[in-house]
């Protein structure tokens, strides 16, 4: 019995090996993939072959996904859903099909610079040299690493292990400390100067953007009912509770609706509310699980209603309000933001994109309670609001839209305030140590290093 047990495990480990080398694939096979195809909600992706590691890529605006083969012409995404790539009778490419929809090729002519599967060029011959961030006209003050307390021997063993792929798709790093930006690198196809996505991170600025409309008296109060805001609205479910939820709630992911991205069962799934036809509806539309400021569930429905209101309050576009208050007070003028809530923006999420300096300056605006060049651009008594516990999200402390939380060095906990976004997006703010730190990345919906890189490379240095 015991032989036939071991001769069929090696009858297994014979089959599963030539499985996986009757799959294997090459880069120039790869290659044949490539092109612009059709997506859903009349939008484009690209299809791209990584020479780095040979994986085939699709491209959804900067974001990169893989698809790992299967069989010839099968891979599976990153939901192990089929992708099945068709053929016409001279064998070339036509498109593909996905969850039982047909996308065809729109061109082959697409180039891919060879920047953007690699951290540097010369990544294996790459040592590091510091070099100070150089000042722009951007309004930031810069500086060195001298008389800060940052390790610089840390500083330069997180570059060495960025560009030689240990933590991989990390796109930036800024350090801002004691008021001046004394560290910057960019990675791959990144600069200064290319705005990134913020994914989630967002949802800190659509807060910071309320406080202001309060601020200026547009919004009354965040006691306000959400209901309140849309009279031209039926809406599903309707219930006392669901009528008194309030613009505090929405802050504090604390609506009660049955919208949690921990929960796949909930019906406010985040992936259905992007394909809906209009973001607001669906999420009010949705059924009560809880009371208002009950318990804290995360729910990008929140912020997005929470952007609305802040429109029909300003009688602006949340861009243009952003433009003419929080942006230009702190000198932000390259950006990018489509704030359309519904199926035009499935994939792009209704996010803003920044440069990561930009994103510095915002979360330094937070550390210094409000103040930009003696200008308190929101006031003092929202940042402190903003950054103080009113929930409890997953296990973490949550304030306005903003995330409180503690980073663990060798027993000593660092505690900061993040906006963070999917990818690895993160702005923290240190307060104790009057720091501020961001880093970009492209990891998503998967295990992002940033927090990391802190925890080995930057809070170390502070550590008593």
């Amino acid at each position: 019995m015991k032989k036939k047990y071991v001769l069929l495990l090696f009858l297994l480990s014979v089959y599963c090996g030539y499985s996986q080398q009757k799959f294997k694939i090459t880069y120039e096979q790869l290659k044949e993939y490539e092109g612009i195809y059709e997506y859903q909600n009349n939008t484009t992706l690209q299809i791209a072959a990584s020479p780095k590691d040979t994986i085939l890529y699709a491209i959804i605006n900067e974001s990169k996904y893989a698809l790992k083969p299967s069989e010839k012409d099968i891979f599976l995404n990153m939901s192990k859903e089929k992708v099945i790539f068709l053929r016409n009778n001279a064998s070339a490419i036509t498109g593909y099909t996905s969850q039982e929809k047909t996308f065809n090729l729109i061109s082959k002519k697409v180039l891919f610079p060879k920047e953007m599967w690699y951290p540097r060029l010369n990544q294996k011959d790459f040592k590091y040299s510091y070099q100070p961030p150089k000042k722009d006209l951007d309004g930031l003050l810069t500086g060195t690493l001298d008389n800060t307390g940052l390790d610089k021997a840390l500083l330069n063993e997180m570059m060495q292990k960025i560009v030689d792929g240990t933590y991989a798709n990390v796109h930036s790093v800024l350090i801002i400390k004691d008021g001046k930006l004394v560290f910057e690198e960019y990675f791959y196809e990144y600069n200064k100067t290319k705005l990134h996505e913020m994914r989630s991170a967002t949802k800190s600025i659509i807060s910071a953007l309320t406080g202001i409309a309060i601020d200026k008296g547009l919004i009354k109060s965040k006691t306000e009912t959400v209901l309140s805001y849309f009279p031209e609205y039926t809406f599903k479910n309707l219930t006392d509770d669901k009528r008194q939820i309030t613009i505090e709630n929405l802050l504090t992911n604390q609506s009660g609706l049955d919208c949690d991205v921990s929960n796949p069962k909930s019906e406010g799934n985040e992936t259905t509310m992007n394909n809906s036809d209009d973001w607001i509806q669906f999420t009010l539309d949705l059924p009560m699980i809880d009371v208002p400021d009950g318990r804290g569930m995360y729910c990008s429905g929140n912020p997005i209603t929470l952007g609305r209101i802040v429109e029909k309050a300003t009688k602006m576009t949340l861009p243009d309000f952003a433009k003419q208050t929080l942006f230009k007070d702190i000198g932000i003028k390259n950006f990018k933001w489509n704030f359309k809530p519904d199926a035009s923006s499935s994939e792009t999420f209704c996010q803003v994109y920044l440069t990561p300096r930009d994103m510095a300056k915002f979360g330094l605006l937070y550390l210094n309670k409000g103040m930009w060049a003696d200008k308190q651009v929101i006031s003092k008594n929202w940042i402190e609001e903003s950054l103080a516990k009113h929930s409890v999200i997953q296990g973490v402390n949550y304030g306005y839209l903003w995330w409180l939380k503690y980073l663990e060095v060798n027993g000593t906990r660092f505690f900061g305030k993040a906006a963070q976004g999917n990818g690895g997006q993160k702005i923290y703010i240190w307060e104790e140590q009057n720091m501020v730190t961001v880093i970009t990345g492209g990891n998503y919906n998967s295990q992002s290093p940033s927090d990391e890189l802190i925890q080995k490379y930057i809070l170390p240095a502070f550590k008593k």
